[in-house]
């Protein structure tokens, strides 16, 4: 007989009743009496049937049998418990089943004509080596603990999923050997033992079909649904997945309470506000029925007095068996005529506490009156815990978050100086618990060197001027004609009904008539002023004098589909008077994002040659700030040699955007270039952070010095002429000393070796700056 879930098996099975023959045996030899003659009679018609000692070998002959195999067992299953116990005859790890009790049969009638039976998470590995594990504690003498729960899930007829545990009486089965079993050495079971998952390797040394499993064994199931539920229900909430989580949750809820379409819902709470919330870290797991589709609402404001009290107060169950004599009590009850316009007939609302603080609330809805009530509530004792724990572990991470996004989005704090303000702040935290006072110390790195450089795109301002320029005359240029056709006295008489005019003459009233004329007279004078470089100011002004005074005239004619189309063109997202404004940003903020992009990366590598002091900015390009030095990372041996690394990363960090910038050039709107300038500055200054302003600047009025050749420098021309430094495609370095000249000569060198830039060089002094003065500079080509 063949009956496993899988195609292979270690064992030969056959189906036989020969231990229930003997023991008849044993009773028909003793003293007469009604047993020993029922024996007697059992063991006549076993005669007429040897299969079932020899083995019963298919279907047929068990349901040719059924009736003398359901005698013969009469022991084992008592006519009075057939309508309690889940019995069945069975072979471990098959789905060969049959004489079942009556409980056991009314289950399989309430689970379908589709069902079939499936061990949970069982599967053929696990099938053939518990097989093999059974041979080897039977015929070998081992000890193997291999048992674990199995579990049945079996629907309910009306779809509930109930959970069965499994339970094996094999004292009726013996294993044996055929031909083809192998004899197992010692060494062969040790390395079974340390070989689960080798399959292949438990095959070769049982192979299929070399046992034989002989008897019968008793199969009984005791239905577990609460106690596997709430195991589940762990399961989901340690490893919880907005995908399908609230339908598992319905799921499991369905099997504790036997309810098939039980509605599951929960909702943060808010102490600090009083207020529910469905805005928060469990929303994107389950649905919120208390909040009634809104973000947010006051606790007092959803709840009545009773139900306010009884959650909020003294954080209790709060369960309404019937929603229907709930509002006949209090007609003005919110959550009660909600819940009635949902359908919802009973529900339990289970405060979810940690710490003696409300964190939320659980929700239960039924379609039915009395399903739900203060008696089941209780029920819920047995998951609250876990999902307490859960909610306080998610609020824990939402916190932890948050923190870390405004760190990250809204302050200078950065990781290579964080230990310093985390020092500043557990020295705050020791003497507040201390109960001492404790004013936070000024964080400053003295004796830092700092590294400028930034690329700046070339000819922005003038561009976005053109773009304005461009968008204002195809604006103006699209209104003289509209305003035209507006003014003339018959377009007037046709719309005089549609506008709502009163007018005692034909056509526009002499105000009306005024109004048309003088904006006609200042779109020309704005047309002419716009075929003029643009001067500052005059986007302002234009746009202004068009909201005010062009657009509410227009606004009379609303209807009409010229003026709904000129409207149209006015959406900054997609209209025509906005597009090379459009465009403009666009490039503006491809190019910032392709900068930061290769300097943000590199900075992992840069990291790694010493922690440093590292931020930037985006402007009309990227500038960004270095600052290395002792004080920075005081467990570490700093060098200056780690400063002449990181003022070769930053040389080949600026190439690398430049190049970078080069490749995206032909993609954008507008094909502006970029220049590049590294300012070296060989003297160590002191930073501080600025509580007021959140970031670190330089410290003290000699440090300045600093800051204002930066401000300075990007403007500068060559001494006695009237070049720029920068140039587009070239990288500019900016140094005051010989000695900065020859170090960064050795690093072009070395870029110029890797083929990023060119051979030829140019030197020159730096004009005079105010306040500044014998600069001199390096500029050098890009290979792209």
């Amino acid at each position: 007989m063949k009956r496993h879930s899988f195609p292979d098996s270690p064992f030969q099975i056959q189906l036989s009743f020969f231990h229930i023959v003997e023991e008849l045996e044993k009773r028909a030899a003793g003293p007469e009496g009604e047993s020993t003659i029922r024996a007697k009679a059992l063991l006549a018609e076993v005669a007429q049937c040897p299969e079932l000692v020899e083995g019963l070998t298919t279907f047929e002959q068990i349901e040719k049998n059924q009736d003398l195999i359901h005698r013969l067992l009469a022991d084992y299953f008592p006519k009075e418990l057939t309508l309690n116990e889940i019995k069945a005859i069975n072979l471990p790890y098959t789905d060969l089943l049959f004489n079942h009790t009556e409980r056991f049969k009314n289950i399989l009638k309430a689970a379908g004509p589709d069902f079939s039976f499936n061990i949970r998470d069982f599967d053929e590995h696990q099938f053939y080596v518990l097989s093999c594990c059974l041979i080897l504690n039977e015929f070998y003498g081992t000890t193997l603990d291999f048992s674990r729960p199995l579990f049945y899930d079996i629907p309910t007829a009306d779809g509930v999923i109930k959970h069965y545990r499994i339970l094996y009486n094999a004292d009726f089965l013996d294993i044996l050997p055929t031909e083809k079993a192998l004899t197992l050495t010692a060494d062969d079971i040790d390395l079974l033992l340390d070989s689960y998952d080798d399959l292949d390797l438990w095959k070769s040394k049982f192979p299929k079909e070399s046992w034989t499993l002989k008897g019968f064994a008793i199969m009984t199931l005791y239905d577990a649904t609460v106690e596997n539920a709430v195991s589940i229900f762990k399961e989901r909430l340690l490893g919880m997945n907005a995908a399908g989580f609230e339908e598992k949750m319905q799921s499991i809820f369905r099997s504790i309470y036997r309810i098939p379409d039980i509605k599951v819902g929960f909702t943060l709470y808010n102490q600090e506000e009083d207020q529910f919330s469905a805005s928060d870290p469990f929303s994107q797991y389950m649905t919120s029925f208390i909040v009634q589709g809104q973000g947010h609402k006051e606790a007092h404001m959803l709840l009545c007095s009773s139900s306010y009290n009884c959650l909020i107060k003294k954080k209790e169950y709060f369960a309404i068996s019937d929603v229907g004599e709930f509002i006949t009590a209090d007609p003005e009850n919110l959550l009660g005529n909600y819940f009635h316009q949902k359908g919802i007939k009973s529900f339990i609302l289970a405060p979810v506490v940690k710490n003696g603080q409300l964190l939320g609330v659980l929700e239960l809805l039924s379609l039915r009156t009395k399903e739900l009530n203060s008696i089941n509530a209780n029920k819920l004792e047995v998951v609250m815990p876990y999902l307490t724990d859960t909610m306080e572990r998610l609020l824990v991470e939402l916190q932890n978050e948050i923190q870390a996004v405004i760190q990250e989005k809204f302050t200078a704090i950065h990781s290579s100086v964080y230990w310093k303000f985390r020092e500043e702040v557990q020295q705050l935290i020791a003497h507040r618990e201390a109960r001492k006072d404790y004013a936070l110390q000024e964080i400053v790195f003295p004796d830092v060197y700092p590294l400028y450089g930034q690329i700046d795109i070339k000819g922005s301002s003038e561009v976005r001027n053109a773009s304005v320029q461009q968008d204002l005359q195809l604006q103006i240029k699209t209104l003289c004609p509209l305003i035209k056709q507006l003014s003339h006295p018959e377009y007037a008489m046709a719309q005089q009904e549609v506008s709502g005019w009163t007018s005692t003459t034909t056509g526009h009233s002499p105000q009306q008539t005024e109004a048309f004329g003088a904006v006609q007279e200042q779109l020309r004078d704005y047309l002419i002023e716009l075929s003029f470089p643009l001067r500052a100011g005059t986007e302002q002004y234009i746009t202004a004098y068009l909201a005010s005074e062009v657009h509410p005239l227009l606004q009379r004619y609303a209807t009409d589909p010229r003026v709904q189309a000129y409207f149209a063109e006015t959406d900054k997202e997609k209209g025509a008077f906005h597009l090379q404004r459009r465009k403009y940003e666009t490039t503006i903020s491809s190019i910032n994002n392709k900068l930061s992009d290769v300097i943000d990366r590199n900075q992992t590598t840069a990291q790694t040659l010493f922690p440093h002091y590292y931020e930037r900015f985006k402007t009309d390009g990227i500038e960004h700030n270095l600052y290395i030095g002792a004080s920075i990372s005081p467990k570490q041996a700093f060098s200056l040699q780690k400063l002449y690394d990181l003022r070769l990363w930053q040389l080949q960090t600026l190439c690398e955007m430049e190049i970078a910038h080069h490749r995206l050039k032909a993609e954008l709107p507008y094909p502006l270039d970029v220049t590049s300038l590294i300012l070296v500055y060989n003297a160590t200054i002191a930073i501080r952070f600025r509580m007021d302003e959140k970031r670190f600047d330089v410290d003290g009025s000699y440090n300045a010095r600093f800051e204002i050749v930066k401000k300075r420098i990007d403007k500068a021309f060559i001494k006695d002429t009237t070049e720029r430094i920068t140039q587009a495609g070239k990288i500019t370095i900016v140094f005051s000393s010989n000695m900065e000249e020859q170090e960064y000569l050795r690093y072009i060198k070395t870029l110029q070796s890797q083929m990023i830039l060119e051979n030829d060089i140019e030197q020159f002094d730096v004009e005079d700056l105010q306040g500044v003065s014998g600069l001199k500079a390096i500029r050098v080509k890009i290979v792209h």
